[in-house]
């Protein structure tokens, strides 16, 4: 086999229908669209209509609820504060919401700052923020320093 002998297998591709190309294509004129309508005119897409019929998404019921005032916290794991003490970037000694933001730990504060247990935190910290996992509690007490919970969401 040569590659100039190189083919699809029969079957495999079809030819694209070129569309309103005259009477003798067979999709001529109209196109294949009809007479009139809103489906015959061009950048017409209705979804979720089934031709009266209540739609599927109408059908389902409605799950869950959105509370409207919840809490929206800034999360970072222990790991990140590892390295950005290892780094000179945060002073181990006191680690408030404040200095994480500065130090680019933290993006933004949001409604509080929280922390999770993902790593490992060697240095002796004092740390004082919003929320804490209780997993991160223990592994900052287990490296000898001390975590803070502020606000009234105490660690889940």
């Amino acid at each position: 086999m040569k590659l100039h002998e190189l083919r699809d297998n029969p079957g495999a591709t079809k030819k694209r229908v070129r569309v309103g190309r005259g009477p003798g294509s067979g999709k001529g004129k109209m196109g294949g669209r009809g007479i009139k309508g809103q489906k015959s005119r061009s950048g017409v897409a209705i979804k979720g209509y089934e031709g009266g019929q209540m739609p599927l998404y109408q059908r389902l019921p409605k799950r869950g609820f959105n509370k409207p005032n919840r809490k929206e916290f800034a999360v970072i794991n222990l790991g990140i504060i590892a390295k950005f003490i290892e780094a000179g970037k945060l002073d181990a000694a006191n680690i408030t919401e404040d200095t994480l933001v500065a130090s680019g730990a933290v993006r933004r504060k949001l409604d509080g700052v929280r922390i999770l247990a993902k790593g490992e935190l060697a240095t002796k910290a004092t740390i004082e923020v919003t929320g804490a996992s209780k997993a991160a509690i223990e592994a900052v007490e287990k490296a000898g320093g001390s975590l803070k919970v502020t606000a009234a969401q105490a660690a889940e």
